[in-house]
Parts: structure tokens; sequence; C-alpha cells
């Protein structure tokens, strides 16, 4: 049975989620959590696309992408094809590294994309393997706090765009639940797709 077509157009944003075969860890130490942004910055340079957010878990990734040119497909298979063939060769197994297909939910309003990267930037807190979600140093947050801070695969000016000066306090607050998206902040007008 074939499987439905994930719905694309360009300037379509997932928050994008996969899974180690039988939920075994995909990545085992730094190297390996480097690896995997070194393939997504690669395959940014052969297919243009925006990572908004990230969080590498031991044995799961959240991405929160936003195509350009090619649908989603073509950018999963571009990094994990090339993840799976460095993990198999460097830890010397074989076989499917990740679990079926991945999932990804489309994102059409500011309010799902701002929960959708509050949801990652959680992850490791939730997962009780840090104190602070600032401190996990396989995620986006820490990058998202620093104004001056940048990472060559993220870009973070559309979700720190939906917050009023200073936008990297803001966007911690609203992560860290101090405070909601209030009226004042960009996050309420109606959603605008970029190209």
């Amino acid at each position: 049975m074939s499987r439905n077509p994930r719905t694309w157009y360009p300037g379509a944003i997932y928050h994008v989620t996969a899974r180690g075969n039988r939920k075994a860890d995909i990545f085992y130490d730094d190297a390996d959590f480097e690896e995997y942004l070194a393939c997504i910055l690669l395959c940014q340079t052969e297919v243009t696309f925006h990572l908004h957010a990230y969080c590498l878990m031991d044995n799961h990734v959240h991405l929160l992408i936003e195509t350009i040119h090619q649908p989603l497909s073509q950018i999963i298979q571009f990094v994990h094809t090339r993840y799976a063939i460095y993990f198999n060769k460097r830890h010397k197994v074989t076989g499917h590294l990740f679990q079926g297909r991945y999932h990804a939910a489309l994102i059409n309003s500011n309010s799902y994309l701002l929960e959708a990267s509050k949801y990652i930037h959680l992850n490791p807190l939730h997962a009780q393997m840090v104190s602070k979600a600032v401190a996990y140093p396989w995620s986006s947050y820490s990058t998202y706090l620093c104004p001056d801070k940048e990472q060559p695969v993220l870009t973070k000016d559309l979700i720190l765009g939906l917050f009023t000066e200073p936008s990297h306090k803001k966007y911690q607050n609203y992560v860290d639940g101090k405070e909601g998206v209030n009226d004042g902040d960009n996050s309420q007008k109606h959603w605008i797709e970029r190209s």
C-alpha cells in the first residue's frame, strides 16, 4: 500500500521528529551529534532550507524546518542517509538507523510555530536530562538566548521577529513560562508565509 504524499509548498514549515530504530540511540557521543549537525549544514549547501530550531536527543531528533525550493522529503533523505552511512561505518554496525518514516507536522500559524519551538527547546528538561533547558548542549536554545551568538545551520529571525525587543529575552521568558505572548507582540498578527 503506497503512502499518502505529504503536503508541501515553498515556505512550508514542519516540526519533524525521527527516532532510532527500535528506539535505540542514534548518538553515542559528541562526535555523533557534531556529525549530524554537519550533515544538516552540508544539506543546506545543496538543498536550500531554513532550520528554525532543533534538539538532538540520544535516540531521536526534533527539527523545525522551513522548505524553500525542494520538498521536506529531499531534505530529510539527504541528512539521514549521510548520517546513517557515517554512523554505521564509525560504530561498525549494519541495518536501518532510523525507525520507519519520519513524522512531520505542518505548522500553519505563528502560535503553533512558537509552541513547536518551545516544545523542542524544553525536550531535554522534560526528559530530566538537565536542570535548565539552556544547559543542554545539543539544542538551538542557547543560541536563541545570546543576541550575538550565531550558528551556521540556524535561522533565528523568524521566531525572534514575533517578539518585541529585546526579543531574545522575551523568547526566553516565553519558553521558561515566565510570561505568555502578549497583545503587543507580533505573534498576534495573521500568519504570513515567507517565500
